[in-house]
């Protein structure tokens, strides 16, 4: 009970800073509706109690079954069934994050069964191909320059109006179900060597498996041939705290049942290594399907609360904004959401966590919140300066990448599997249902393409926290490096001393 009680403090002062910045926008520079404040206010109730939820499911069921089947998969000598198992993973999981279903709907002109199949199918060879890295000790940052060298030269043959859609999904894709599963599958895995890399190699599928939905979609859409076209999700607007309530009511079931299709395979998955290794004793397996039933629970209040309270929200405010006189306040307003925003994914908390776990404590859950928020303010701020000006995404894209590549051949490799992990952790449901209504309100007030100008910012949200992480590696690094040139030096007066000593004895 005490641990749930941190837990759910954790998740309060995580979530108050952009309510409180919601709550003084309505009041300020975009009036909101009584009824949609309302919505709010229920909302940020539902998705304190999610995140504490769980937070604390996803710790005692999650990380101990993905760890379970990541250690297997290490221990085996074949590579057959554990490549077969790994893609399958990735496919099953995949297929079951709810936020994929957000994003095809956003895509009329493609079934949205082949959409998600196609992605699940671009998450399961990446994870193959992450699994193949962890066992043959296969440079990361090498990896991530071929790929993602790759995705920047294919998107020069896709529509411009698809280009965002489809770095939206490398960061949609990786969200409350599958992060904490996969983080902690390879951590399973990396255990198993017991080398002096180990704690490297725990990080980084994250950061890979968010490459395939980008290279998946990317082949879909010239396939396809999707034109700019879009349907916009109808937002339900309410009068009185009555019918606010009445929403929420109607919209649970609807969540319940989202993340039980989401479970289920998670479920079987665990049944079946159970019953095939019997690696968990009677005591764990109570524990574990206690943390199941917390993690369902959470993520269903927190679903619902970030959809129906948080989505219409951020649809008007952004609106407001953009429509009042002084609409380049989109830009400063953004990047303030965004620098608290991340800090309510409930996804980071488990990167965080086993950062810490990981380094023994060397790289600190602070140290790693700032340097998130930070990266988000500042993608927050340039998707909002697209908005306004209708600059193409490719560039900033190609940029970003690119200084992030050039920076791992400077910093620490654990640094370079948190920052590429935390690119996919960071752009999460907060990202979807709440900055990108807001994007998406503004640019409609402001007459611009939703499909090119609002689309995008999950992609950059999910970009900048590469460079800023890493950024702190190599400042790390360079406090290091003085540390050390500063003991030399002391340890050389000290010799010095000592001869000099030597010297008047003997003398």
């Amino acid at each position: 009970m005490k641990q749930f009680y941190r837990y759910l403090n954790e998740s309060l002062t995580s979530v108050l800073p952009i309510s409180a910045i919601v709550l003084l926008l309505s009041i300020s520079v975009a009036s909101l509706h009584n009824g949609v404040l309302v919505q709010f206010l229920f909302g940020t109730i539902l998705l304190i109690l999610g995140m504490g939820f769980f937070t604390i499911g996803s710790g005692i069921s999650m990380q101990p079954l993905g760890e379970g089947i990541g250690a297997q998969i290490g221990k085996s000598k074949r590579w057959v069934l554990p490549l077969f198992v790994s893609f399958l993973l990735g496919a099953i999981i995949t297929i079951a994050e709810p936020d994929l279903q957000v994003l095809a709907e956003q895509v009329p002109t493609i079934p949205n069964m082949v959409l998600i199949l196609c992605v699940a199918v671009g998450v399961g060879i990446f994870l193959v191909i992450a699994t193949v890295r962890v066992r043959k000790a296969i440079p990361l940052s090498l990896l991530l320059l071929i790929f993602y060298g790759g995705v920047i030269g294919l998107a020069f043959f896709v529509p411009d109006t698809f280009i965002p859609t489809a770095f939206d999904s490398g960061g949609v894709t990786t969200g409350p179900i599958t992060v904490p599963f996969i983080m902690a599958l390879g951590a399973g895995m990396a255990s198993v060597g017991k080398n002096k890399h180990s704690g490297e190699d725990s990080f980084g599928l994250v950061s890979l498996c968010s490459i395939g939905p980008i290279l998946s979609v990317l082949i879909l859409s010239i396939c396809f041939k999707p034109e700019a076209e879009t349907t916009q999700a109808v937002i339900a607007v309410t009068d009185n705290t009555k019918d606010a309530f009445a929403q929420f009511l109607y919209s649970l079931p609807h969540y319940c049942e989202e993340v039980m299709v989401a479970f289920v395979p998670i479920v079987l998955v665990f049944v079946i290594y159970q019953v095939i290794f019997r690696r968990f004793h009677r005591t764990q397996l109570i524990r574990i399907a206690v943390g199941l039933v917390y993690t369902y629970l959470g993520l269903v209040l927190f679903l619902t609360g970030a959809n129906v309270g948080f989505m219409p929200a951020g649809r008007l405010l952004g609106a407001a904004i953009a429509g009042g006189a002084y609409k380049y306040l989109l830009i400063p307003v953004g990047m303030l959401m965004g620098y608290f925003v991340v800090s309510a994914e409930p996804a980071v908390h488990s990167l965080k966590r086993q950062v810490e776990e990981v380094t023994n404590g060397a790289i600190s859950q602070k140290s790693i919140g700032n340097a998130l928020s930070i990266g988000v303010a500042v993608s927050v701020g340039i998707a909002m300066l697209r908005i306004l000006t209708g600059i193409s995404i490719l560039p900033f894209l190609i940029v970003g990448y690119a200084v992030s590549l050039i920076i791992t051949f400077f910093v620490p490799h654990i640094y370079t599997g948190i920052a590429f992990d935390s690119g996919g952790v960071a752009s999460g449901p907060m990202t979807t249902t709440f900055m990108l209504p807001f994007a998406v309100g503004a640019c409609e007030v402001l007459g611009g393409n939703v499909m090119t100008d609002a689309f995008g910012i999950v992609a950059m949200i999910a970009m900048t926290p590469l460079i800023t992480i890493q950024v702190l590696g190599l400042y790390g690094r360079i406090k290091q490096k003085k540390r050390i040139q500063r003991v030399q030096s002391e340890l050389l007066l000290i010799e010095d001393d000592i001869i000099f000593y030597d010297e008047e004895v003997r003398a």
